[in-house]
């Protein structure tokens, strides 16, 4: 996959505020799946399509000055901020790439593979980077289980919300995108062989990270909503003035996590 064929394109400069609002969202869940691999000090880890510095810097705290991240990105902009003595940043597409040839105790990726239309043999370059006891954690959003915005369109703002929202989805399956990934993933871990797979849901619902996400990916696809007569833009002003507002219960989509191990 390249650059241009991503819709949220990190090189635009809402990307950092869109980076920031994910960060506060997931990164609790996702440092729980660490927890539960035994994360520690000394770890050797590969952080996937990193987007933002935030996670890289939590992994970096957790593993220590023995330890050892790998961030890739396909632009790694704003992953950069996060570079330090025991953290590499590199440009790499996992998919069209070679795997990097470390063994890493840790390989995770989350909210990657969805947009990335090679997803199974970049899952197979992630698991072949691992060293035998390894693990991986991919945490992908599957819009189709839950494609709304506001799940109780109750109203006109509601309505109009779960349209932007509906055409985000559409926008996104013309990249490649496939919104069903994320509960494919437990299947995918078997067929790869790993060990002690377990798999998780997190679904946010009017948490306050979710306003200022909403409008840093506005503000990114709004182009791509008025080119495609998916809304006018007084319903994509009039939208953000209810995001502003406060008015919507803002949800994201439920974001699947799996973590498995690699036969020693």
């Amino acid at each position: 996959m390249t650059e241009t064929d991503y819709l949220l394109e990190n090189r635009k400069t809402e990307a950092a505020q869109r980076f920031a609002a994910l960060s506060a969202l997931f990164d609790p869940a996702t440092l729980r799946q660490f927890d539960a691999c035994g994360m520690a000090e000394g770890w050797r880890c590969w952080e996937v399509g990193a987007g933002g510095s935030a996670l890289v810097r939590a992994i970096a705290g957790r593993v220590g000055h023995a330890g050892h991240v790998l961030a890739t990105d396909i632009d790694a902009s704003w992953t950069k901020e996060a570079a330090s003595a025991n953290v590499d940043i590199r440009i790499h597409d996992v998919a069209l790439d070679p795997p990097p040839g470390e063994a890493f105790d840790l390989v995770h990726a989350r909210l990657v593979l969805v947009h990335v239309p090679e997803r199974e043999r970049a899952l197979r370059n992630m698991v072949s980077a691992l060293k035998p006891g390894g693990w991986l954690v991919v945490e992908d959003a599957d819009p189709a289980l839950q494609p709304l915005s506001c799940i109780d369109a109750h109203g006109p703002e509601q309505e109009l919300a779960n349209k932007i929202r509906q055409g985000f989805r559409a926008l996104l399956s013309k990249r490649g995108a496939d919104l069903g990934f994320g509960r494919t993933l437990p299947r995918l871990f078997r067929q790869a062989g790993m060990a002690e797979i377990a798999a998780e849901a997190y679904f946010p619902i009017t948490l306050p990270e979710c306003a200022p996400l909403e409008v840093a990916t506005i503000a990114m696809i709004r182009d791509d909503l008025l080119g495609h007569g998916i809304a006018t833009a007084e319903e994509i002003e009039r939208h953000l003035r209810n995001v502003r507002a406060g008015v919507l219960d803002l949800s994201q989509p439920p974001m699947i996590s799996v973590r498995g191990r690699k036969p020693r």
